[in-house]
């Protein structure tokens, strides 16, 4: 143990006379446009992570005519190094020095590779089988690489940008109303404006559309990376002589109990999302009756919408909406859609609240309340698609309110581990916390399709077994549901609460007071 560590305060905490790595004294509030231009950095991210969640696996094998087994593949092997080299990229990013500081120039850095890379791993060059699969799988994982050396660094600036609590969880709320606009274009848009652009909806014209599509997205990507390169500026830096070994920043957050409870926190949120988000067709497709869907369709005037669509975009973009056995998917788009929205609306909300009552507090408390919506779909028949749809979007306005809160608390372990040893690892902080995400959407996907075998369901049969649809069900509502309660009980246990976050910025704002030149 460090001799700082073992000064404290008349309170009992660490004594903050001490020097420390909380940088230079300076303003802490951040600009609109400050956090308007760290935000466009989550929306141009997002854009392909949104793309690679929703249609990476329906690109490969319906696009690009890859066999499933062998896409699998090429995304469980690039996801896995991807996940891993998280790790890597946080203590690379922890010890990188320039004039702009450590985060910043990796966003700059990535700007054009993550948009030029996006653009080939979704281009469909004529190869054969073994060509398309090698092809899938070097830019699968180019890709993944690219997106972790730009997105870890992204990550970890939120957390030097300001000290100020309330400042961060403006910030996040920020970005995390891009994160959902970015994945309202995904689900909603990307498909229909692929069509087209390419044309039409047969292989090749979708294929075309793809492309055209995604170097929009390429070009939007570059843009909105160098925006946030300019508009923002690290404020809080580790000391010049901080030179911590790796294997001391990974002893360090082994024994941070905030960080032991946030991984596993984040694992848990994240499996839950990749189950629920992975069987939200299954529900509306196999449970709620095709009968019903086409009723509530009808109430809520969906064809109308789709005609006038239409009319934007090319007549064959929204040509699959009207055809039989459609209604599952446009009931479930439907559904999507507006729960995206009520989420955006949530994001507005949860900086208030935070500021209010603490992140724990605020975390804990929406969360559970997201996962009584989930378990109350299980009781609902299957012709109950209105109250379906209410109940989802009530999940999205509920649950959107955790979304920014969480990644706010992540920034707050990183300087709770200063505030203890007076040692700043922000990336490396962020880099295990990305690492959990990509873990948890991992085995979110396994369990669901793991359990679903174990239910009896068969893929593309007309009617399932009532144990397979049961299982639907409960894969749907009562796991994910259960899963998020686990994940807020596991906040008891966490103790940044709303006084020691006060405690924790005035300490280090004191510690930069001392710091300060004369």
């Amino acid at each position: 143990m460090q001799p700082n560590d073992q000064q404290t305060s008349a309170s009992g905490q660490p004594n903050l006379s001490s020097p420390s790595a909380s940088g230079q004294p300076g303003p802490q509030k951040l600009s609109v446009m400050e956090k308007i231009g760290y935000s466009l950095g989550d929306l141009a991210a997002n854009l392909i992570f949104q793309t690679l969640l929703a249609f990476l696996a329906f690109f490969y094998t319906d696009i690009y005519k890859i066999p499933p087994g062998r896409a699998s593949q090429v995304m469980l092997i690039g996801g896995v190094i991807g996940a891993c080299f998280n790790l890597v990229m946080g203590a690379i990013a922890d010890r990188t020095e320039t004039r702009w500081g450590k985060f910043r120039p990796w966003i700059l850095w990535t700007a054009i590779p993550f948009g030029v890379i996006s653009l080939l791993a979704f281009s469909t060059p004529d190869f054969s089988e073994g060509g398309k699969i090698a092809y899938a799988f070097i830019t699968y994982f180019l890709l993944v690489i690219v997106y972790s050396a730009n997105n870890l660094p992204y990550s970890a600036l939120s957390g030097v940008l300001t000290g100020d609590m309330k400042e961060r969880n403006s910030l996040s709320s920020y970005r995390f109303v891009a994160v959902m606009v970015a994945q309202f274009v995904v689900q909603v848009i990307l498909l229909p404006l692929a069509i087209s652009m390419g044309g039409g909806n047969d292989p090749k014209a979708r294929a075309a559309g793809f492309e055209k599509v995604m170097l929009i997205f390429a070009i939007t990507g570059v843009i909105c990376f160098i925006i946030t390169f300019l508009t923002t500026r690290e404020r809080i830096h580790p000391p010049k002589e901080q030179k911590t070994p790796v294997g001391r920043d990974l002893a360090d957050l082994f024994s941070n109990r905030p960080w032991l409870i946030m991984l596993a926190l984040t694992v848990l949120v994240f499996i839950t999302l990749s189950i629920k988000g992975g069987m939200n067709i299954y529900y509306f497709k196999y449970y709620l009756t095709e009968q019903s869907e086409l009723d509530f369709l009808n109430k809520v005037g969906f064809n109308g919408i789709i005609d006038g669509l239409s009319h934007v975009f090319h007549p064959k973009s929204f040509e699959e909406f009207h055809k039989p056995g459609s209604a599952p998917y446009s009931a479930a788009s439907f559904a999507n859609a507006f729960s995206t929205i009520a989420m955006i609306v949530g994001i507005l909300f949860s900086k208030s609240l935070a500021d209010k009552f603490g992140k724990r507090n605020i975390f804990g408390s929406f969360l559970s309340l997201s996962a009584l919506c989930l378990i109350a779909l299980y009781f609902f028949n299957n012709t109950a698609v209105m109250a379906a749809f209410v109940i989802l979007v009530l999940h999205g306005l509920i649950y959107g309110i955790t979304i920014p809160i969480l990644w706010a608390m992540i920034a707050d372990v990183a300087d709770y581990s200063e505030w203890k040893r007076n040692r700043r690892a922000t990336a490396i902080v962020f880099s295990a916390m990305i690492f959990g995400l990509k873990v948890g959407l991992s085995v979110g996907g396994a369990l669901s399709a793991w359990l679903l075998g174990i239910f009896g369901y068969v893929a593309d049969a007309p009617v399932q077994t009532d144990s397979a649809t049961s299982g639907i069900r409960l894969l749907m509502s009562v796991i994910p549901g259960l899963i998020f309660i686990a994940g807020a009980l596991l906040l008891f246990g966490y103790p940044i609460n709303k006084k020691m976050e006060v405690a924790i910025e005035s300490d280090l704002k004191a510690r930069k007071k001392t710091l300060a030149p004369v």
